[in-house]
Protein backbone atom coordinates (compact mmCIF):
# COMPACT_ATOMS: atom_id res chain seq x y z
CA UNK A 1 0.00 0.00 0.00
CA UNK A 2 1.38 3.75 -0.96
CA UNK A 3 2.48 5.35 2.51
CA UNK A 4 -0.07 8.27 3.02
CA UNK A 5 2.35 11.40 2.96
CA UNK A 6 2.62 13.84 5.99
CA UNK A 7 3.56 17.60 6.10
CA UNK A 8 4.71 17.73 9.54
CA UNK A 9 4.73 22.02 9.90
CA UNK A 10 6.57 23.18 13.08
CA UNK A 11 8.01 25.80 14.23
CA UNK A 12 6.80 29.14 13.90
CA UNK A 13 7.15 32.87 14.71
CA UNK A 14 5.53 32.68 18.22
CA UNK A 15 7.18 32.73 21.65
CA UNK A 16 6.29 29.06 21.89
CA UNK A 17 8.77 28.44 18.71
CA UNK A 18 10.77 25.91 20.79
CA UNK A 19 8.19 24.17 22.46
CA UNK A 20 6.80 23.24 18.73
CA UNK A 21 10.63 22.21 17.46
CA UNK A 22 10.53 19.47 20.85
CA UNK A 23 6.67 18.42 19.95
CA UNK A 24 7.55 18.00 16.09
CA UNK A 25 10.73 16.05 17.41
CA UNK A 26 8.24 13.55 19.47
CA UNK A 27 6.00 13.37 16.24
CA UNK A 28 8.19 12.24 13.77
CA UNK A 29 10.04 10.14 15.97
CA UNK A 30 6.80 8.52 16.71
CA UNK A 31 4.96 8.45 14.11
CA UNK A 32 4.48 4.68 11.97
CA UNK A 33 7.04 4.53 9.17
CA UNK A 34 5.25 1.43 7.50
CA UNK A 35 2.15 3.68 7.11
CA UNK A 36 2.95 7.22 6.69
CA UNK A 37 6.13 9.12 5.22
CA UNK A 38 6.86 12.20 7.04
CA UNK A 39 7.64 15.32 5.31
CA UNK A 40 9.09 17.71 7.80
CA UNK A 41 8.43 21.64 6.61
CA UNK A 42 9.88 23.91 9.62
CA UNK A 43 9.22 27.61 9.72
CA UNK A 44 11.98 29.79 10.96
CA UNK A 45 11.30 32.95 13.98
CA UNK A 46 11.15 35.20 10.70
CA UNK A 47 8.54 33.26 9.33
CA UNK A 48 10.74 31.60 6.17
CA UNK A 49 9.22 27.90 5.21
CA UNK A 50 12.27 25.55 5.32
CA UNK A 51 12.36 21.98 3.29
CA UNK A 52 14.51 20.12 5.94
CA UNK A 53 16.96 17.06 5.67
CA UNK A 54 15.06 14.56 8.06
CA UNK A 55 18.86 13.55 9.21
CA UNK A 56 19.68 16.72 11.03
CA UNK A 57 16.24 19.11 10.91
CA UNK A 58 17.04 19.86 14.71
CA UNK A 59 20.40 22.02 16.18
CA UNK A 60 21.27 21.37 19.67
CA UNK A 61 18.48 19.09 20.07
CA UNK A 62 19.56 17.47 23.23
CA UNK A 63 19.25 20.45 25.06
CA UNK A 64 15.64 22.62 25.26
CA UNK A 65 17.29 25.91 25.60
CA UNK A 66 19.85 26.04 22.69
CA UNK A 67 17.06 24.17 20.11
CA UNK A 68 16.95 25.35 17.14
CA UNK A 69 15.79 25.08 13.51
CA UNK A 70 18.77 24.14 11.13
CA UNK A 71 19.35 27.42 9.09
CA UNK A 72 20.50 25.76 5.78
CA UNK A 73 17.49 23.80 4.75
CA UNK A 74 16.14 25.02 0.87
CA UNK A 75 12.65 27.29 1.23
CA UNK A 76 9.13 25.88 0.70
CA UNK A 77 5.82 26.95 -0.22
CA UNK A 78 2.79 25.67 -0.39
CA UNK A 79 0.57 25.96 -3.41
CA UNK A 80 -3.72 25.25 -4.48
CA UNK A 81 -3.88 21.90 -6.30
CA UNK A 82 -2.26 19.96 -2.96
CA UNK A 83 1.53 20.56 -3.95
CA UNK A 84 4.23 21.32 -1.86
CA UNK A 85 6.94 23.24 -3.98
CA UNK A 86 10.83 23.82 -2.82
CA UNK A 87 11.64 26.98 -4.00
CA UNK A 88 15.01 26.00 -3.01
CA UNK A 89 18.34 28.65 -1.00
CA UNK A 90 21.06 27.01 -3.27
CA UNK A 91 19.50 26.86 -6.81
CA UNK A 92 19.76 29.57 -9.45
CA UNK A 93 16.19 31.82 -10.75
CA UNK A 94 16.67 29.56 -13.72
CA UNK A 95 17.44 26.32 -12.28
CA UNK A 96 14.32 26.79 -9.61
CA UNK A 97 11.86 27.40 -12.61
CA UNK A 98 12.98 24.37 -14.27
CA UNK A 99 12.71 21.98 -11.37
CA UNK A 100 9.46 23.22 -9.66
CA UNK A 101 6.91 20.51 -11.58
CA UNK A 102 9.27 17.69 -10.54
CA UNK A 103 9.96 18.89 -7.30
CA UNK A 104 6.13 19.36 -6.69
CA UNK A 105 5.64 15.73 -7.83
CA UNK A 106 8.15 14.43 -5.62
CA UNK A 107 7.26 16.11 -2.40
CA UNK A 108 3.22 16.37 -2.73
CA UNK A 109 1.94 15.68 0.71
CA UNK A 110 -1.34 14.45 1.20
CA UNK A 111 -2.07 15.50 5.09
CA UNK A 112 -0.34 18.42 7.20
CA UNK A 113 0.26 18.03 10.84
CA UNK A 114 0.58 21.45 12.04
CA UNK A 115 2.29 21.50 14.92
CA UNK A 116 2.29 24.83 15.83
CA UNK A 117 1.94 26.56 19.19
CA UNK A 118 0.57 30.12 19.76
CA UNK A 119 -0.05 32.76 17.50
CA UNK A 120 0.79 32.67 13.57
CA UNK A 121 0.27 28.92 13.65
CA UNK A 122 -2.98 27.55 16.23
CA UNK A 123 -4.77 30.95 16.11
CA UNK A 124 -6.32 30.25 12.35
CA UNK A 125 -3.83 31.42 10.06
CA UNK A 126 -2.29 28.40 9.11
CA UNK A 127 -5.31 26.70 9.15
CA UNK A 128 -6.83 29.51 6.61
CA UNK A 129 -4.03 29.06 4.27
CA UNK A 130 -4.15 25.06 4.32
CA UNK A 131 -7.52 25.51 3.29
CA UNK A 132 -7.24 27.45 0.88
CA UNK A 133 -4.38 24.73 -1.04
CA UNK A 134 -6.75 22.63 -0.14
CA UNK A 135 -4.67 20.49 2.08
CA UNK A 136 -6.24 18.48 4.75
CA UNK A 137 -4.69 18.88 8.02
CA UNK A 138 -5.17 17.88 11.70
CA UNK A 139 -6.77 19.76 14.22
CA UNK A 140 -9.38 22.45 14.46
CA UNK A 141 -10.35 24.39 11.66
CA UNK A 142 -10.04 28.61 11.29
CA UNK A 143 -12.94 29.17 13.94
CA UNK A 144 -11.97 26.81 16.57
CA UNK A 145 -8.39 27.79 16.23
CA UNK A 146 -9.41 31.74 16.32
CA UNK A 147 -11.80 31.58 19.35
CA UNK A 148 -9.96 29.39 21.02
CA UNK A 149 -6.78 31.12 20.92
CA UNK A 150 -8.12 34.48 21.67
CA UNK A 151 -9.45 34.19 25.78
CA UNK A 152 -11.37 36.84 26.28
CA UNK A 153 -13.59 35.52 22.99
CA UNK A 154 -13.58 31.84 24.53
CA UNK A 155 -14.64 33.50 27.59
CA UNK A 156 -17.42 34.93 26.66
CA UNK A 157 -18.31 32.44 24.57
CA UNK A 158 -18.72 29.67 27.45
CA UNK A 159 -20.07 31.73 29.32
CA UNK A 160 -23.15 32.40 27.15
CA UNK A 161 -23.15 28.90 26.53
CA UNK A 162 -23.57 28.47 30.46
CA UNK A 163 -20.23 26.88 31.32
CA UNK A 164 -18.42 27.83 34.66
CA UNK A 165 -15.90 30.35 34.46
CA UNK A 166 -14.19 32.29 36.28
CA UNK A 167 -14.35 36.24 36.64
CA UNK A 168 -11.84 37.99 34.38
CA UNK A 169 -11.87 41.46 32.77
CA UNK A 170 -10.07 42.28 28.96
CA UNK A 171 -7.91 45.36 28.54
CA UNK A 172 -6.29 46.91 25.08
CA UNK A 173 -3.71 48.86 23.71
CA UNK A 174 -4.67 52.72 24.49
CA UNK A 175 -6.95 51.70 27.04
CA UNK A 176 -6.43 53.67 30.32
CA UNK A 177 -5.03 50.76 33.20
CA UNK A 178 -7.78 50.67 35.87
CA UNK A 179 -6.38 50.98 39.17
CA UNK A 180 -4.92 48.24 41.39
CA UNK A 181 -7.61 48.76 44.00
CA UNK A 182 -10.38 48.77 41.66
CA UNK A 183 -9.34 45.76 39.89
CA UNK A 184 -8.48 43.45 43.27
CA UNK A 185 -12.34 45.11 44.67
CA UNK A 186 -13.76 43.08 41.61
CA UNK A 187 -11.51 40.03 41.25
CA UNK A 188 -9.82 39.59 44.26
CA UNK A 189 -6.25 39.48 45.24
CA UNK A 190 -3.99 37.93 43.91
CA UNK A 191 -4.47 38.06 40.50
CA UNK A 192 -3.31 36.97 36.71
CA UNK A 193 -2.64 38.99 34.14
CA UNK A 194 -1.30 37.89 30.71
CA UNK A 195 -1.87 38.12 26.56
CA UNK A 196 -4.93 37.23 25.75
CA UNK A 197 -3.12 35.30 22.40
CA UNK A 198 -0.64 33.65 23.96
CA UNK A 199 -0.28 29.93 25.51
CA UNK A 200 2.51 27.91 27.55
CA UNK A 201 2.32 30.24 30.35
CA UNK A 202 4.58 32.89 28.02
CA UNK A 203 4.02 36.75 29.27
CA UNK A 204 1.99 35.77 32.32
CA UNK A 205 2.38 37.19 35.75
CA UNK A 206 0.72 35.97 39.39
CA UNK A 207 0.23 39.82 40.99
CA UNK A 208 0.05 39.65 45.00
CA UNK A 209 1.35 43.87 45.36
CA UNK A 210 0.30 47.22 43.70
CA UNK A 211 4.35 47.53 42.54
CA UNK A 212 3.97 44.44 40.73
CA UNK A 213 0.96 45.52 38.88
CA UNK A 214 1.86 47.47 36.03
CA UNK A 215 5.03 45.81 35.48
CA UNK A 216 2.92 42.50 34.87
CA UNK A 217 0.45 44.92 32.93
CA UNK A 218 3.40 45.85 30.48
CA UNK A 219 4.93 42.69 30.01
CA UNK A 220 1.53 41.01 28.88
CA UNK A 221 1.22 44.15 26.25
CA UNK A 222 4.71 43.06 24.92
CA UNK A 223 2.99 39.96 23.70
CA UNK A 224 -0.24 41.06 23.03
CA UNK A 225 -2.62 44.12 21.96
CA UNK A 226 -4.51 43.06 24.21
CA UNK A 227 -4.31 41.22 28.03
CA UNK A 228 -6.53 39.31 30.43
CA UNK A 229 -6.62 39.99 34.20
CA UNK A 230 -8.15 37.19 36.02
CA UNK A 231 -9.22 36.41 39.87
CA UNK A 232 -6.98 33.36 41.13
CA UNK A 233 -8.71 30.47 41.75
CA UNK A 234 -7.18 28.55 44.84
CA UNK A 235 -7.54 25.08 43.77
CA UNK A 236 -6.21 22.12 41.90
CA UNK A 237 -5.37 22.34 38.54
CA UNK A 238 -6.77 19.49 36.48
CA UNK A 239 -6.72 18.88 32.65
CA UNK A 240 -8.77 16.27 30.19
CA UNK A 241 -7.81 15.66 26.71
CA UNK A 242 -10.09 15.33 23.72
CA UNK A 243 -10.35 13.59 20.96
CA UNK A 244 -12.88 12.78 17.86
CA UNK A 245 -14.36 15.11 15.43
CA UNK A 246 -17.80 17.41 16.26
CA UNK A 247 -18.91 17.00 12.78
CA UNK A 248 -19.58 12.92 12.84
CA UNK A 249 -22.49 11.87 12.70
CA UNK A 250 -23.27 9.85 15.57
CA UNK A 251 -23.49 11.99 18.37
CA UNK A 252 -21.68 12.38 21.87
CA UNK A 253 -20.00 8.80 20.33
CA UNK A 254 -17.57 10.82 17.44
CA UNK A 255 -16.07 13.00 20.65
CA UNK A 256 -14.16 10.84 23.45
CA UNK A 257 -12.30 12.36 26.53
CA UNK A 258 -9.55 10.57 28.33
CA UNK A 259 -9.23 10.75 32.15
CA UNK A 260 -8.02 13.58 34.05
CA UNK A 261 -4.68 13.99 35.09
CA UNK A 262 -3.49 16.66 37.71
CA UNK A 263 -0.94 19.28 37.68
CA UNK A 264 0.97 20.19 40.90
CA UNK A 265 3.49 23.25 39.70
CA UNK A 266 6.37 23.11 42.23
CA UNK A 267 6.79 26.79 41.67
CA UNK A 268 4.42 29.62 41.59
CA UNK A 269 2.64 28.36 38.90
CA UNK A 270 2.47 26.30 36.09
CA UNK A 271 5.17 28.16 34.43
CA UNK A 272 6.70 28.00 30.64
CA UNK A 273 10.01 25.53 31.95
CA UNK A 274 7.52 23.54 34.04
CA UNK A 275 5.66 22.80 31.03
CA UNK A 276 8.56 21.86 28.93
CA UNK A 277 12.26 22.48 30.25
CA UNK A 278 12.27 21.19 33.77
CA UNK A 279 11.12 17.67 34.41
CA UNK A 280 10.68 18.68 37.84
CA UNK A 281 9.04 21.90 37.67
CA UNK A 282 6.02 20.05 38.02
CA UNK A 283 4.48 16.75 39.24
CA UNK A 284 1.84 15.02 36.73
CA UNK A 285 -0.77 13.11 38.60
CA UNK A 286 -2.11 10.26 36.21
CA UNK A 287 -4.82 9.39 36.71
CA UNK A 288 -6.13 12.54 39.07
CA UNK A 289 -6.70 11.18 42.24
CA UNK A 290 -10.70 12.15 42.25
CA UNK A 291 -14.04 10.61 42.62
CA UNK A 292 -15.43 8.91 39.62
CA UNK A 293 -18.12 11.66 39.77
CA UNK A 294 -15.58 14.08 39.64
CA UNK A 295 -13.92 12.73 37.17
CA UNK A 296 -17.16 11.88 34.77
CA UNK A 297 -18.29 15.58 35.07
CA UNK A 298 -15.04 16.86 33.85
CA UNK A 299 -14.94 14.58 31.03
CA UNK A 300 -18.31 15.78 30.25
CA UNK A 301 -17.48 19.37 30.71
CA UNK A 302 -14.54 18.82 28.66
CA UNK A 303 -16.72 17.67 25.74
CA UNK A 304 -18.88 20.53 25.85
CA UNK A 305 -16.42 22.95 25.92
CA UNK A 306 -14.95 20.92 22.81
CA UNK A 307 -18.64 21.59 21.12
CA UNK A 308 -18.97 24.78 22.25
CA UNK A 309 -15.71 26.14 20.77
CA UNK A 310 -16.68 23.99 17.39
CA UNK A 311 -12.92 22.40 17.74
CA UNK A 312 -12.00 19.25 15.61
CA UNK A 313 -9.80 16.77 15.89
CA UNK A 314 -7.93 17.33 19.54
CA UNK A 315 -8.17 20.08 22.01
CA UNK A 316 -6.98 19.64 25.94
CA UNK A 317 -9.15 21.38 28.36
CA UNK A 318 -7.84 22.89 31.41
CA UNK A 319 -10.07 22.94 34.93
CA UNK A 320 -9.60 24.49 38.07
CA UNK A 321 -11.48 22.01 41.22
CA UNK A 322 -12.22 23.78 44.08
CA UNK A 323 -12.24 22.87 47.33
CA UNK A 324 -15.87 22.94 47.66
CA UNK A 325 -16.04 20.69 45.01
CA UNK A 326 -17.14 23.28 42.06
CA UNK A 327 -15.38 22.64 38.50
CA UNK A 328 -14.17 25.80 36.58
CA UNK A 329 -13.20 25.72 32.80
CA UNK A 330 -9.31 27.74 33.17
CA UNK A 331 -8.81 27.26 29.17
CA UNK A 332 -8.66 25.06 26.21
CA UNK A 333 -5.63 24.27 23.68
CA UNK A 334 -6.60 23.35 20.17
CA UNK A 335 -2.81 22.20 19.45
CA UNK A 336 -1.58 21.18 22.68
CA UNK A 337 2.20 20.07 23.47
CA UNK A 338 3.25 17.05 21.73
CA UNK A 339 6.81 16.69 24.26
CA UNK A 340 7.60 13.81 25.73
CA UNK A 341 6.69 15.27 29.44
CA UNK A 342 3.11 17.04 28.08
CA UNK A 343 -0.07 16.11 29.35
CA UNK A 344 -2.10 15.84 25.99
CA UNK A 345 0.06 12.06 24.86
CA UNK A 346 0.62 10.96 28.53
CA UNK A 347 -3.41 11.06 28.96
CA UNK A 348 -4.54 9.10 26.09
CA UNK A 349 -1.70 6.50 26.65
CA UNK A 350 -2.94 6.23 30.76
CA UNK A 351 -6.42 5.56 28.86
CA UNK A 352 -5.27 2.99 26.24
CA UNK A 353 -4.06 4.92 23.45
CA UNK A 354 -0.24 4.89 23.01
CA UNK A 355 1.56 8.46 21.76
CA UNK A 356 1.64 6.66 17.51
CA UNK A 357 -1.88 5.36 17.44
CA UNK A 358 -3.03 8.83 18.70
CA UNK A 359 -1.02 10.17 15.72
CA UNK A 360 -2.44 7.99 13.60
CA UNK A 361 -6.16 8.34 14.89
CA UNK A 362 -5.45 12.15 14.28
CA UNK A 363 -4.45 11.62 10.97
CA UNK A 364 -7.62 9.36 9.99
CA UNK A 365 -9.92 11.72 11.70
CA UNK A 366 -8.40 15.14 9.25
CA UNK A 367 -8.82 13.23 6.45
CA UNK A 368 -12.34 12.67 6.93
CA UNK A 369 -13.30 15.72 7.75
CA UNK A 370 -11.20 16.70 4.00
CA UNK A 371 -13.59 14.05 2.50
CA UNK A 372 -16.67 15.47 4.43
CA UNK A 373 -15.93 18.79 3.29
CA UNK A 374 -15.26 18.11 -0.42
CA UNK A 375 -18.94 16.55 -0.87
CA UNK A 376 -20.06 20.54 0.28
CA UNK A 377 -21.78 22.40 -2.28
CA UNK A 378 -19.65 25.19 -2.81
CA UNK A 379 -21.98 27.60 -5.58
CA UNK A 380 -25.72 27.76 -6.03
CA UNK A 381 -26.02 26.61 -9.79
CA UNK A 382 -24.15 23.50 -10.96
CA UNK A 383 -22.92 22.71 -14.66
Amino acid sequence: MEKIRVGILFGGKSAEHEISLLSAKNVYDAIDRDKYEPVLIGINKDGHWLLNDESQFLLDSADPRRLRLNPSSDAVTFVPGRNLVTIGNRQSESQNKNAISDLAAEKAVDVVFPILHGPFGEDGTVQGLLKLADIPFVGAGVLASAASMDKDVMKRLLRDAGLPIGKFLTLRTGEKVPEFKDVCAELGSPLFIKPANMGSSVGVSKVFRQDEYLRAVENAFEYDTKIMIEEFIPGRELECSVLGSSFGTNGDSEVKASIPGEVKPRHEFYSYDAKYIDENGAELIIPAIISDECAGRIRELAIAVFKTLCCDGLARVDFFLKQDGKILVNEVNTMPGFTRISMYPKLWEISGLTYSKLIDRLIELALERYEKEKKLKTCVLEK
